[in-house]
Order: C-alpha cells, then sequence, then structure tokens
C-alpha cells in the first residue's frame, strides 16, 4: 500500500493510554466564490470511499483491546465519530492491518484524524502507523 507523509495520522506512535493521533488533518473552511451570495457547503465525503490503514507496529500488552475512531471535529481535539473498528489484544501483533472504508457524504467538520481509546490496562507496549492510503493489498497472509 501506499502513504502519503501529508496523509498520514499515526507514523509508528505509540500507544500508552487514550490518545488522538499525532496528525490531523484540516479539510479547511468553505470559502465564497467571486460573484457568489452565500459560502458553499463543507461536504468533503461526497464520491468513493477512502480506506484508511491502520497497522501494528510493535506488539500491544496489558489491554483487553483498542478502539480505533475515525474522527472528525469543529477543532483539531475531534471528537465526532464516523467510523471505529476494535482490536483485541490476541489480534495487537505486529504487522496485523486493518482498513476501514471512510469519507461517508455530509463530513461538515474541519478536521479529520483518529482517537485511540484503550480497554482495560494501559499498555507499555504498543505502535500504531495509520494514514489515508490510495488501495488496500489483498495478499497479506496472516494479517
Amino acid at each position: 500500500m501506499i502513504l502519503s507523509a501529508q496523509q498520514l495520522f499515526s507514523d509508528d506512535q505509540a500507544i500508552t493510554a487514550n490518545a488522538d493521533s499525532t496528525n490531523v488533518i484540516d479539510l479547511g473552511v468553505a470559502g465564497t466564490p467571486y460573484g457568489a451570495a452565500a459560502a458553499l457547503n463543507a461536504d468533503v465525503g461526497k464520491g468513493a470511499k477512502v480506506p484508511i490503514l491502520i497497522q501494528i507496529t510493535e506488539a500491544f500488552n496489558n489491554l483487553t483491546s483498542i478502539e480505533v475512531r475515525i474522527s472528525t471535529g469543529t477543532a483539531a481535539t475531534l471528537g465526532t465519530t464516523i467510523a471505529s473498528e476494535v482490536i483485541l489484544l490476541t489480534d495487537a501483533v505486529v504487522g496485523k492491518q486493518m482498513v476501514i472504508n471512510v469519507l461517508p457524504d455530509q463530513i461538515t467538520e474541519r478536521y479529520l484524524g483518529i482517537e485511540y481509546v484503550v480497554v482495560g490496562v494501559a499498555p507499555t507496549t504498543g505502535r500504531i502507523t495509520a494514514g489515508i492510503t490510495m488501495g488496500v493489498q489483498t495478499n497479506v497472509n496472516g494479517a
């Protein structure tokens, strides 16, 4: 899969407690085109669903599971979940990949990122790389 540095939410980010992704994408503010009476409505989600890759780069310990929430917000602190997946501790091993196809119609908030929610005891190990990808690799064995 191809990941762009500009569309990367987490780059080998350590997750030892609830956290937002290191990077949040600013989708911008809808402006008023020249000569128009009103501003355009923000709606970045029209079109095909966009895959977001989540990959475990260091195995997790202690926790029961980790919930990965694709979220938006009016501020970079996010808050509105638009999609989520749960990874159980038994699956939170190096190389585990998960793809969430997101960006449904009518996302109107300015910021897009990931919220990581730890369930159970806080881990002392565990890292994730996550970002928008161009396509999904389908020949991965054991992931």
